[in-house]
């Protein structure tokens, strides 16, 4: 935001003495050089006798350290003198030194006004600033529609972060009515001169399809320009890409290299995935320690997935000393977030005393949670509890609703527990033919004990029921557990 020396105009703003003329083109000609001591004591003399132009430039370098010690006062002095002769880059930069309190108290309302002079001038960068100040409200009364209007003065002319601005306005819907195709356009301008936030969201309106048609490929291209720059966001968006082989070749170890990128700049998302590439040895040779690491850094910024693997972690001692408190304060923050698999297993950690006091009823309490967000082990787990009567009141009907819901998602346990249920007629009514249906499913998907439950339910059944129970399983499996009654 702080200007640089405009020599084409400079020149043409000079007064019409020789002897002037002579000494701002030896100036400007030591300044070209880098020659910025000659290039101040040839204009220190025009300064001083008011020449905005030469006053704007020892602003600039006072402003730059060019030739001199950085001095944001002095710099703010001569910016002063040639703004109050109506220099409009001396305004604009005046109106950033008060904007960031540099040489000058920090004033809001000073650097509207000054932001304002240079703008009506028609100065790009000041029109932008100001539109910025009725953005965020500062040092005027936050007004979106006047933002877009001095946003879009300064992009018509080109200016980058002008059209990046204008192209969030119309994302947002802000002060404009929403528009993703005029978001996608100005953010295309920006980002074709480079504006790093503007590839990026460009980057993501193709991901996603939004006022352009979706491409990955371009999704991805966009995702590394702003990566190669240092963009986080896209760093890690990009490591999606190579992750998921989405416009790109699927290739674990980029993945992992644009997620470390982007994790070392502290981006959560990007931590827990790499996280997950250790802790799978994917792209990367595996690494518990190092997947545990990458999980904590990603956890204590609340990413609650990262809170429950490092929940899990600790449970299974996987890369860090075993510890079940540890592993409950995990799973409680991740629980605490609606993560399903971490209510389900802090109701285990209750139910079996691990890490916390046993407790039944803070058992039931989380697995009813989980169980409702659909975890089919949480559900198997509410049903036991209420087939025992721990932690809520016996209840044999509870008990096998809950193990129908878990069984219907495929849960082997839900499966033998409901078949558990039809062979007793606890909470359903007796039936050998259920019951061979369900041990036979949950046999198919590996629970150990089935197969025998089953030859023993087959042994009380005739040659036709039990061709029926087979016709049934087969059935429930074959139309993936919806057709089981």
């Amino acid at each position: 935001m702080i200007g640089l020396l405009r020599c084409a105009i400079l020149a043409m703003m000079l007064a019409p003495t020789l002897s002037t003329a002579q000494d701002f083109d030896a100036g400007l000609e030591a300044a070209r050089e880098g020659d910025y001591a000659t290039a101040l004591r040839e204009w220190k003399p025009l300064a001083e006798r008011g020449n905005p132009v030469v006053q704007y430039n020892l602003g600039v370098m006072y402003d730059n350290g060019l030739g001199v010690a950085r001095d944001n006062a002095e710099a703010a002095k001569w910016y002063r003198r040639a703004a109050e002769q109506g220099n409009a880059s001396a305004q604009g930069n005046l109106g950033v030194m008060y904007d960031n309190g540099e040489g000058v108290a920090r004033d809001d309302a000073e650097a509207v006004k000054w932001y304002r002079r240079a703008a009506e001038q028609g100065n790009a960068a000041a029109q932008n600033n100001l539109g910025v100040m009725y953005d965020t409200g500062e040092g005027v009364m936050q007004d979106d529609a006047e933002a877009v209007r001095w946003y879009r003065l300064a992009a018509e002319q080109g200016d980058s972060e002008a059209q990046y601005n204008l192209g969030l306005m119309y994302d947002k819907g802000y002060g404009v009515a929403q528009d993703d195709a005029e978001a996608a356009k100005w953010y295309r301008l920006a980002a074709g001169q480079g504006d790093v936030d503007a590839q990026y969201n460009l980057g993501v309106m193709y991901d996603n399809g939004e006022g352009v048609e979706r491409d990955d490929a371009e999704a991805a291209k966009w995702y590394r320009m702003a990566a190669a720059k240092g963009n986080p966001d896209a760093q890690y968006k990009l490591g999606v890409m190579y992750d998921t082989g989405a416009g790109v070749a699927q290739d674990d170890a980029e993945a992992a290299k644009w997620y470390r990128r982007a994790a070392e700049q502290g981006a959560a998302e990007a931590q827990y995935n790499l996280g997950v590439m250790y802790d799978k040895g994917h792209g990367v040779e595996r690494d518990d320690a190092e997947a545990a690491k990458w999980y904590r850094l990603a956890a204590g910024q609340g990413d609650a997935d990262a809170q429950y693997n490092l929940g899990v972690a600790y449970d299974r001692g996987e890369g860090v000393e075993r510890d079940d408190a540890e592993a409950v304060k995990w799973y409680r923050r991740a629980a605490e977030q609606g993560i399903a698999p971490a209510q389900q297993n802090l109701g285990i950690m209750y139910a079996n005393g691990h890490g916390v006091a046993q407790d039944d009823a803070e058992a039931v309490k989380w697995y009813r949670v989980a169980a409702r967000e659909g975890n089919a082990s949480a559900q198997n787990n509410l049903g036991i509890m209420y087939a025992r009567g721990a932690g809520v009141a016996r209840d044999d009907a509870e008990a096998a609703k809950w193990y129908r819901l878990a069984a219907r998602q495929g849960n082997a346990f839900a499966q033998y527990n409901l078949g558990l249920a039809y062979e007793s007629g606890k909470g359903v009514q007796q039936d050998d033919v259920a019951a061979h249906m369900w041990f036979g499913i949950a046999a198919e998907n590996g629970h150990p004990d089935a197969r025998k439950s089953r030859g023993l339910a087959a042994g009380r059944m005739s040659a036709d029921a039990k061709a029926d129970a087979r016709r049934r399983a087969a059935r429930c499996m074959a139309s993936d557990y919806r057709d089981c009654d």
